[in-house]
C-alpha cells in the first residue's frame, strides 16, 4: 500500500529522522492559518500523488510568501499531473503539502527494501540524490552502492560504517547517521514496510541529516496487524477498477492490452498473459480469482473485467483444484447475462467438476468459444479480437 510523502514524513519523525517543519492542506481556505507556523521567507509547495517524478511535471513549487503561495495552491488543486510514474491518465492533486526549506550542503540518495534475490534486506545508497536517481543508476551504476542485512542477525554496526565510507561522509557524521540508519531499519520491521526511499536526504549546513522527500510502502497482507496505516490509504489515488476489485477480495492489476483474463491462481495468470503476448495480443489486466472462489467472486471478478471499456475480449483460463468448474461455470454465466455480454468470449476448463462445468456453460446459451488447452483458448481469442 502506498501512501503520501506527508504521511510518510510523519512516520519517520515517529521513528526519530529529522523531516523540515511543514503542514498538509486539503483547501486553500486552510492556509491562511497554517501558514503561521512557518518561519522561513521561502517555503516548498508539494502536490501529494502516489507517484514520482512531481517536479519535472510542476507540482512542486518554491514560494516566497503567502500570496505567492495561495496563488499556486490555487493552480495545483484539481490540476492533472502527469508523470513517468502515473502513465498518460496522470493523477488528480487533491491534497497539498507546504514545507520550509532548508539550507543544504549536500545530498543522498538512500532506502532500505526486500532484496527477494538474496532473501535479505538491502539498503541501496548514492552520493548523488535528487530527481534524476534512475538515470543515474542507469548510466553510472558505479555510484550505487548495496549494502545487505540478514534479518535473523539484524543491523550491525560495520554495516552502517560501510555505507558511511561508501557515501564519503565526514567521520564526524558516522554516529548520526548509524542511528538514521538504525531508526530506518527499525520501522522497516515494525511497519511491515516493502520499501522506504528517502531522497533526497539532506546534510545541511548545520551537520544535521534530514529526509527533504520520503516514500513508504507497507506489504499490504501485513495490514491487519496495522488499523492505523489502513486509514492512511488515499482510495483517490487507486485505480477505480482496482479497487472495486480489491473490496470484491479479486487479485487484479489494470493493464494497457485488450484482452481481458480471468484465471484461478497467480502463476497461471501470467502463463495466460504470456501465451497471448506470444500470439501477438496484448492483456488487458491480470485478474486472480484465488483457488476457492465463490460464485459471487468469480461473477464481481467478471463484472470488473467488463467494465474496461479496452477490453474486446475476454479469456477464462480455469485449472479446476480447489475451485470447482461448476461454481465458476455459474459465476460467469450470471454475470454475462446480467451485463448482456456482446464479446468474444473463449473458455478453457480443466480439473474438477470439468464436464459439470462446461454442461452449465453450454445450456446458458451465451455464445462461448470452448478451448482444449492454454496454447489453444489464447491463438482463439487472439483470433476474433483481431
Amino acid at each position: 500500500m502506498n501512501i503520501h510523502e506527508y504521511q510518510a514524513k510523519e512516520i519517520l519523525k515517529k521513528f526519530g529522522i529529522n523531516i523540515p517543519n511543514g503542514f498538509v492542506i486539503f483547501s486553500p481556505s486552510e492556509i491562511e492559518e497554517k501558514f503561521r507556523k512557518l518561519k522561513t521567507k521561502k517555503n516548498v509547495l508539494k502536490a501529494q500523488i502516489h507517484a514520482g517524478g512531481r517536479g519535472k511535471a510542476g507540482g512542486i513549487k518554491i514560494v516566497s510568501d503567502i500570496n505567492e503561495l495561495k496563488k499556486e495552491a490555487k493552480n495545483l488543486f484539481g490540476k492533472k499531473l502527469v508523470t513517468p510514474q502515473t502513465g498518460a491518465k496522470g493523477k488528480n492533486v487533491k491534497t497539498l503539502y507546504v514545507e520550509e526549506t532548508c539550507n543544504v550542503d549536500k545530498e543522498f540518495y538512500l532506502s532500505c527494501l526486500i532484496d527477494r534475490s538474496s532473501s535479505k534486506i538491502a539498503f541501496i545508497s548514492s552520493s548523488e540524490g535528487g530527481m534524476d536517481i534512475e538515470k543515474v543508476a542507469r548510466d553510472n551504476p558505479e555510484l550505487i552502492f548495496k549494502a545487505y542485512i540478514d534479518p535473523t542477525i539484524g543491523m550491525m554496526p560495520y554495516i552502517s560504517r560501510s555505507i558511511a565510507i561508501a557515501l564519503k561522509l565526514d567521520n564526524s557524521l558516522f554516529n548520526p547517521f548509524s542511528k538514521l540508519l538504525q531508526a530506518m531499519y527499525s520501522l522497516f520491521l515494525n511497519l511491515d514496510t516493502s520499501l522506504i526511499e528517502i531522497n533526497p536526504l539532506a546534510i545541511t549546513k548545520k551537520q544535521e541529516f534530514i529526509a527533504l522527500d520520503a516514500k513508504i510502502e507497507i506489504e499490504e497482507d501485513a495490514l491487519f496487524r496495522h488499523p492505523d496505516v489502513i486509514k492512511l490509504k488515499d482510495d483517490s489515488q487507486v485505480d477505480p477498477l482496482e479497487l472495486k476489485a480489491e473490496n470484491a477480495g479479486v487479485n487484479y492489476v489494470k493493464l494497457d492490452g485488450d484482452i481481458g483474463c480471468l484465471v484461478n491462481g497467480a502463476g497461471l495468470a501470467m502463463a495466460t498473459m504470456d501465451i497471448i503476448k506470444l500470439y501477438g495480443s496484448e492483456p488487458a489486466n491480470f485478474l486472480d480469482v484465488g483457488g476457492g472462489a465463490s460464485k459471487e467472486k468469480v461473477s464481481a471478478a467478471f463484472k470488473i473485467i467488463l467494465s474496461d471499456k479496452n477490453v474486446k475480449g475476454i479469456l477464462i483460463n480455469i485449472f479446476g483444484g480447489i475451485m470447482r468448474c461448476d461454481v465458476l461455470a455459474q459465476g460467469v454465466v450470471e454475470a454475462a447475462k446480467e451485463s448482456n455480454l456482446k464479446l468474444p468470449l473463449v473458455v478453457r476448463l480443466a480439473g474438477t467438476n470439468v464436464e459439470l462445468g462446461k454442461e452449465i456453460l453450454k445450456k446458458s446459451k451465451l455464445k462461448i468459444i470452448s478451448a482444449d488447452n492454454l496454447s489453444d483458448a489464447a491463438k482463439k481469442i487472439v483470433e476474433v479480437t483481431k
